[in-house]
């Protein structure tokens, strides 16, 4: 292998919004995330918000839409 052209490879910290707190190795470094295994609902089975509130509301108003037309659409 060449040498020096490989990234370094350091101890690491992932902080999770629910507070979990994994240690692990990464070329980057330390981060923080907004979810993990730990509170996603697809591993924990329960359903729980996340953070899709206005997704629908954005799309509409950038395409010029509303709700009248879908209920139009729907009938």
């Amino acid at each position: 292998m060449k040498e020096k052209i490989h990234p370094k490879y350091v101890d690491a910290t992932v902080e999770c919004a629910c507070g979990n707190v994994i240690k692990t190795r990464s070329t980057r470094g330390s981060f923080k995330v907004d979810i993990c295994s730990n509170c996603h609902p697809f591993f924990t089975g329960k359903q729980k918000l996340v953070d899709s509130a206005g997704r629908v509301e954005r799309f509409r108003r950038k395409y010029g839409l509303s709700e009248k037309a879908d209920d139009q659409n729907e009938s």
